[in-house]
């Protein structure tokens, strides 16, 4: 799982694997020995009706309502898009990269794009 920010935006990003956990367990979590510091960023299913995300303890939890999640992992739908507060949150399938990057992506969804 990839985790990217920029400005208000958070956007979690699964591979295939994480996708199935997730399926599983209604849990995945990453964790990044930041500065000295572990940050931890999870998704995690929830009873509620929309998407929202909590900061706590130096971990980043992603909440996606269990309807929208299975939804997801057992379709091809790309992903979730919402907001929460001033930020915008985003849950998506990881695709591979059109351009040749060093990064392992055996384990991410094939790019639509590459079929042009």
């Amino acid at each position: 799982m990839k985790l990217r920010i920029k400005g208000n935006d958070i956007r979690y990003r699964l591979t295939k694997t994480d996708v199935e956990e997730f399926a599983a367990k209604g849990t995945v979590k990453e964790v990044i020995n930041f500065a000295g510091q572990p940050l931890l960023y999870v998704l995690q299913e929830t009873s509620d009706e929309k998407l929202s995300v909590l900061y706590k303890n130096n971990t980043i939890t992603l909440f996606m309502p269990v309807d929208l999640k299975n939804e997801w992992t057992h379709s091809d739908k790309v992903g979730y898009r919402d907001t929460h507060g001033d930020l915008n949150l985003l849950i998506e399938k990881d695709f591979k990269c059109l351009d040749d990057v060093e990064e392992d992506q055996s384990d991410n969804y094939p790019n639509p794009l590459a079929k042009k």
